[in-house]
Formats: C-alpha cells, structure tokens, sequence
C-alpha cells in the first residue's frame, strides 16, 4: 500500500439504502400532489398553485425508479404545464404570492 495515499481503507462503509422493503412512495406522493395542484391551478386561475404542480412533477419524474409509468408521468407534466399557461393567459400581470401584501 502506498505512503501517501489519504484514503483510509478502515473507515470504509457500505451503502444501505434507507427505504428496507425497496418501496419508495415519494413519486406517487408527489405526482397525485402535482395533479391536484394542477387542478386548483386550472379551476381556480391561481398561478402559484401551477408552479407548485410543476415542481410536484419535477420531483416526481426525478424520484421515479422504474419507467413503467411514463403515461403518468407524462400526463402529470402536461397537465401542470397547461394550468400555468392557461393561468398566465387569462392573467399576465406577473404574479404576486400569496404572504406579499396588495398595498406594495
């Protein structure tokens, strides 16, 4: 073994993942929180509520481990996509959240 080498083989661990039964609930989780989202978006015209769709199914589709879902997935996009542009069609004053106060 060489000198100088900073790595120390003793203090080496092996990964174990966290999740013990192999199922991760994070992406479903996440993807029936960015259809509703996406809902209240397209419903109701809220902006916000389309941004928090997007991110929803951004961390859905990065969470995902098997792709035998991608129509899901898709759809999860395609629909939190068209609430924030039908959003920002029917309104395209930028949008104020909701803790900002109207009087600024």
């Amino acid at each position: 073994m060489n000198s100088t080498d900073p790595r120390r083989s003793d203090r080496i661990q092996r990964y174990v993942p966290l999740v013990k039964n192999g199922e991760d609930l994070t992406p479903d989780y996440m993807n029936i929180m960015g259809m509703v989202f996406s809902m209240c978006g397209l419903m109701m015209r809220m902006k916000w509520c389309a941004w928090v769709a997007l991110c929803c199914s951004c961390v859905s589709f990065a969470n995902t481990q098997t792709m035998d879902d991608n129509k899901q997935v898709f759809s999860s996009f395609m629909l939190s996509f068209s609430a924030l542009i039908m959003s920002y069609m029917q309104n395209p004053t930028p949008m104020i959240p909701p803790w900002a106060s109207a009087s600024d």
